[in-house]
């Protein structure tokens, strides 16, 4: 028998879906291509991933999120734009405030909509990404074995995996530093390292069915809720290309007419679900069953080398459209992270902040997910104190209300530590550490040509210390502190350590920032015509602030301008980066 082949690799990626895929991605972007090695390997053909049906909505943060990495543009020309919402009531009347109501209130970012484009075609887009990084998703490839090596340190190969071609049977074996787990509810990667997946399955069953339809609901091209006295509170969700997926509760007393539940079956409680209404399928695209629970992976983190993200770490229902979103909040919090650990620029102590960051979150979600479900499937919350025959429908409205910014996105935090998200001694904006960083207008300058911050701070694994400099009359003093004490040999500019300095200077442009400083500024400049920029960042025009911004977008800390701010920095990324004898504090 042929002994398998053995390659070498820096990550090993398990799984080709959108968590697997941005997550290479990033990796593929941020790592010199010479220097080092990703490879991404998914267990079904490409025929199977290009089917329909799977996740389907990506909201505002994880647009954002995108956006910083190049990709929502992209999405964008493909999705259907939702922003209008509407539910029905048994009777087929308008019901305002409840069901997705919170969805019209998504402010405070260009990408105030839910994109929704499903899966296969959001693959399609991440795919092609990766390719044109030089990493080519390998199809069909299935994880058989892992083992880790005790006695290799960390950042070592100190990770074997072995690998199976299902249709031809050849063995493969990659020896990786880090392998990333993004394979699923039913990840080979946690299973093979026993990491427990605490939780349970319930035994309601939902059922999803995607199409083109005909129908005389007023609203049809909406993401709307029906609330139907046999089928729980039905999704009714217009999707992209023209195609509505519509989801029901299927619960045992409608199970009870099936010895085999099909395609036609799935379609007929579809119609009866959205009764009042009329709806004819011209076409079924996907349809599924499956079963709600919530679990949540013991460790996302193992052995300082295996890494767990998205469902292979946490599965839910799709009742508030967050597994999708999930992941990419997953991928994009590990991707920058890895990428400067594995060019020794950042401690390794950095990939533990992952779990740290991420499990809060995660049983967050559960949490509301577990009220969400059973109330969409017409029960109360199991730790339901209220009223025992509270109308489950408002109930849900309430819920749904009471999660809105956590389920947007941007609503969604880091806690405070002294390592990433650390509050100094005195605050000089609203906007705290661990924080997401509000995207603003700004102006370009000679041009007055208008961005946004998010535009000038892509994710590409950098930080990005941002000058609030308020009005330069008043904080000039304030602002020598950077722009006279810090020269260029230090390691706050100095190339190799992955920071950007930004200026943003409180009211309309000038014809030269070397002017209006008497001096050159801090890295690029921009201008804050309106205020609004500082206003929303709670920065007073006489005092300004600094903010260092993570490179996924969340503040990592707020300082004042001067000398105080100055060492401020420095204790920061004292704690984050790897110093080399030329790059001493």
């Amino acid at each position: 028998m042929t002994e398998p082949s053995i390659e070498y690799a820096d990550v090993l990626v398990v799984g080709g879906g959108p968590v697997g895929l941005i997550t290479a991605l990033q990796l593929a972007r941020n790592l010199p291509q010479a220097s080092f090695t990703v490879k991404i390997i998914e267990k079904y053909p490409k025929s199977s991933q290009d089917q329909y049906g799977r996740a389907i909505t990506l909201f505002p943060r994880s647009s954002e999120m995108l956006d910083q990495l190049g990709l929502a543009e992209a999405l964008a020309q493909q999705c259907f734009a939702c922003r209008e919402t509407v539910n029905y009531d048994r009777h087929g009347k308008e019901f305002p405030g409840r069901g997705w109501s919170f969805m019209e209130n998504m402010k405070d970012t260009k990408w105030d909509f839910a994109l929704v484009l499903r899966q296969k075609y959001q693959e399609e887009i991440f795919r092609q990404a990766l390719k044109s990084e030089g990493v080519e998703l390998e199809a069909p490839w299935e994880l058989k074995s892992v083992e880790v090596l005790e006695d290799v340190d960390q950042g070592g190969h100190r990770v074997i995996a072995g690998i199976l071609h299902p249709e031809t049977g050849v063995k493969r074996v990659v020896k990786c530093r880090y392998l990333i787990g993004a394979d699923g509810g039913r990840s080979s990667v946690r299973r093979l390292m026993d990491i427990p997946f605490d939780g349970s399955s319930s035994e309601d069953q939902w059922v999803r069915v995607d199409g083109v339809i005909e129908t005389d609901l007023p609203k049809p091209r909406t993401y709307c809720a029906i609330e139907s006295p046999t089928h729980g509170n039905v999704l009714w969700a217009a999707l992209d290309h023209g195609a509505t997926r519509i989801g029901y509760a299927f619960t045992p007393e409608r199970r009870k007419a099936y010895e085999v539940f099909d395609e036609e079956a799935a379609v007929k409680e579809a119609i009866a679900s959205v009764k009042p209404f009329s709806l004819k399928f011209k076409q079924v695209d996907w349809w599924t069953v499956y079963v709600v629970g919530q679990r949540i992976a013991r460790n996302f983190f193992s052995k300082d080398c295996v890494f767990l993200a998205g469902d292979a770490c946490h599965t839910h229902s799709s009742g508030a459209a967050q597994g999708m979103n999930t992941g990419m909040h997953d991928a994009v919090n590990l991707g920058w992270k890895l990428s400067l650990v594995l060019q020794g620029l950042a401690n390794p102590d950095l990939l533990h902040t992952y779990e740290a960051e991420r499990l809060p979150n995660v049983q967050r979600l559960i949490n509301y997910d577990k009220d969400i479900s059973r109330l969409m499937t017409m029960q109360l919350p199991e730790s339901w104190q209220g009223d025992p025959n509270a109308d489950v429908n408002e109930v849900l409205g309430q819920v749904m209300a009471e999660a809105a910014t956590f389920s947007s996105g941007l609503g969604i935090y880091y806690e405070s530590d002294t390592y990433l998200n650390v509050v100094q001694s005195v605050s000089h904006s609203v906007i705290q550490p661990g924080q997401r960083a509000p995207d603003v207008t700004l102006q370009k300058p000679a041009t007055f040509e208008a961005t946004r911050l998010q535009t000038v701070t892509p994710n590409i694994a950098r930080f990005y210390i941002v000058l609030f400099a308020g009005n330069v009359a008043l904080t000039k003093e304030y602002l020598s502190a950077f722009t006279e004490s810090i020269p260029q040999s230090h390691w706050l500019v100095d190339s190799k350590m992955p920071v950007s300095w930004i200026s943003i200077f409180d009211g309309p442009g000038g014809p030269s920032a070397y002017e209006t400083l008497s001096g050159m500024p801090c890295g690029r400049v921009f201008y804050d015509g309106d205020h609004s920029a500082h206003e929303r960042y709670g920065v007073r025009a006489d005092k300004g602030a600094v903010l260092v911004l993570r490179p996924d977008g969340w503040v990592g800390t707020v300082a004042e301008l001067g000398s105080g701010g100055k060492a401020a920095l420095e204790r920061y990324f004292q704690r984050i980066f790897v110093f080399d004898a030329g790059l001493k504090l």
